[in-house]
């Protein structure tokens, strides 16, 4: 790490050299502080620590409040503790919570020998924070109400139900003939046009929570809506924050899908910058900030507060989007390009070095694959600028203007502006356009903003390469003129699309991972996206919050702290 960096300017080398010294202590700090963490649960189990308030920061509100709406991961996070679906993940930390566990429903479904229906039995006297009764009804509504309110999942994880098709060409009118009830027998079954070995998973994804059927087909916006979890919304507004309280009707019928709640309030605070964020926590005036840590700030934390770090694994990575609907990214010549150019171990180190950050070349992550990408090793290859500029000179392309839009936190905005100086150098009159966290999805998703090419990040719904490959490539996932697309680069490959649908629905694991790598081989190729690096995530918590605990696809389990 002591080397040149190339690609990096010498104000970045400069900041660098200080920067990446401070990287290896910070991480032995880190891994002492999840071992001396450990040691101390083991004394502190069996306590009640019941009761206080949590007090959380993040940077902003997501655009709405809807549970089956938001693809906000913070607001994802927040809402496993306030909705419930019949399925859910474990609640647990490591590979434990990747698994599948019976939530609203008593038991995992009994699938019949095709794999076309799946039935469930649902909990008897499970009731929603506004006092109501959940019956079957209230299941069948709620998966009406996915397409009748334009859930951005609506298409890509819940098309296979029968009747989804008249479903998401006329919503309000979705009756989804595929989802039945009986209220007596407390059954419901779903019936589906071909065999999905994901089923499971996509209804244990948030966007499948279950709520009162007479809510409303419209997007809730600032509106809370009733849930069945240990925790209510009980206050909000978007320019400041919001308070959960605890859900007076909730009782842990499946432990270990939704436990109980340690805090009896949980009040998150919008507005700080991830500076502030920091300091904030460092001075006990909050207990935990979402969102990524300002890399300026690894050095201090590892030094003073080793002992509320917590470094974690991410199924995710970093990734430029290049639209391929716009110019200059219509030309696959210039995709690849840039892709060739990128020098992927600068933006690691951009983003705090390698002990939080690893290169990333291909688009299923690791921990996803059955051997671990060679990226790394890849990546101490100088990029051929040279090459990259004389290719895209041979285009029309070249002296053309290019705007990045990239999230306003201070990690995306030193990477992007990394490549807008790339970007320069490869013949473009570049420039960066930031925008806040929350809306950067939604906004790069709509075709009417014609962005061209955008820094976001991708984290995993469930774990399986289809929500990689899939959802940002699948050409279901474009829909032109609105903010739920979540294949941004408008890219529809037919050959792509039939390879990627070969895998999601063969029964044989061994050959729907090899379709995978395949389409992962020909997506790369054609370069509508180009992944930079699959970061580590970093929790700072304030010294008194006790009984940390991470998930895999949701990061900190707030119901599962405790404060002193």
């Amino acid at each position: 790490m002591g080397c040149a960096v190339w690609g990096l300017g010498s104000s970045f080398r400069r900041f660098f050299t200080v920067l990446t010294g401070l990287i290896l202590t910070l991480f032995l700090a880190m891994q002492a502080a999840l071992a001396q963490g450990v040691a101390d649960d083991s004394v502190k189990r069996g306590q009640p620590h019941r009761g206080g308030t949590l007090r959380v920061t993040m940077a902003s509100p997501s655009e709405t409040l809807d549970p089956q709406i938001t693809y906000s991961s913070a607001y994802l996070q927040i809402f496993v503790s306030v909705y419930d679906g019949l399925l859910a993940y474990r609640r647990a930390s490591s590979k434990e919570g990747l698994e599948i566990v019976p939530d609203i429903a008593e038991a995992l479904p009994t699938v019949s020998p095709d794999g076309l229906t799946w039935r469930f039995r649902i909990h008897d006297h499970i009731f929603f924070s506004n006092g109501a009764a959940l019956t079957t009804d209230d299941v069948v509504a709620s998966m009406r109400r996915l397409f009748r309110v334009g859930s951005p999942t609506a298409d890509s994880f819940y098309r296979n139900i029968m009747g989804a098709e008249k479903c998401l060409q006329h919503a309000a009118q979705c009756r989804l003939e595929g989802v039945t009830g009986d209220v007596k027998s407390r059954v419901v079954t779903f019936r589906l046009r071909q065999p999905d070995p994901e089923f499971a998973q996509k209804l244990a994804f948030s966007h499948a929570v279950i709520l009162p059927r007479d809510v409303t087909g419209r997007d809730s916006g600032a509106s809370p809506l009733p849930g069945t979890g240990p925790y209510h919304i009980t206050k909000y507004d978007p320019s400041t924050g919001m308070r959960l309280e605890r859900n007076p009707f909730f009782r842990p019928w499946s432990p270990l899908a939704q436990p109980d709640g340690y805090v009896d309030h949980i009040q998150i605070d919008f507005g700080l910058t991830d500076e502030a964020a920091v300091t904030a926590v460092e001075r006990g005036q909050y207990d935990v900030m979402l969102g990524e840590k300002p890399q300026d700030r690894y050095s201090e934390l590892g030094d003073r507060y080793a002992r509320q770090i917590h470094l974690q694994p991410l199924l995710g990575y970093y990734y430029l989007v290049l639209n391929v609907r716009e110019p200059p990214f219509t030309s696959i010549k210039v995709r690849q390009a840039l892709n060739q150019a990128i020098d992927r171990r600068a933006v690691a180190i951009l983003y705090g070095g390698e002990a939080v950050a690893t290169p990333l070349c291909d688009l299923i992550p690791d921990g996803m694959r059955k051997r671990p990408s060679d990226c790394a090793a890849r990546a101490h290859q100088r990029p051929d600028l040279a090459k990259a500029r004389r290719v895209i000179r041979e285009t029309p392309f070249a002296g053309a203007a290019v705007t990045l839009v990239v999230r306003n936190n201070a990690v995306d905005t030193n990477i992007g502006l990394y490549v807008r100086d790339l970007l320069e150098k490869l013949s473009f009159k570049a420039s960066i356009r930031t925008l806040a966290p929350a809306s950067l999805s939604s906004y790069i998703g709509n075709s009417d903003h014609h962005v061209a090419i955008a820094l976001t990040t991708w984290y995993a719904d469930y774990p399986s390469p289809s929500v990689f490959l899939y959802d940002l490539l699948g050409c279901e996932n474009i829909h032109p003129g609105l903010d739920i697309s979540t294949n941004a680069s408008g890219y529809c490959e037919p050959v792509l699309e039939r390879l990627m649908k070969q895998a999601m629905t063969t029964q044989d694991k061994a050959e729907a991972a090899q379709f995978w790598e395949e389409a992962n081989v020909m997506a790369m190729r054609a370069a509508p996206l180009i992944p930079l690096i699959q970061p580590r995530y970093i929790d700072f918590t304030s010294a008194r919050l006790g009984h940390y605990r991470y998930s895999l696809l949701n990061h900190l389990i707030l119901s599962e702290v405790w404060v002193r």
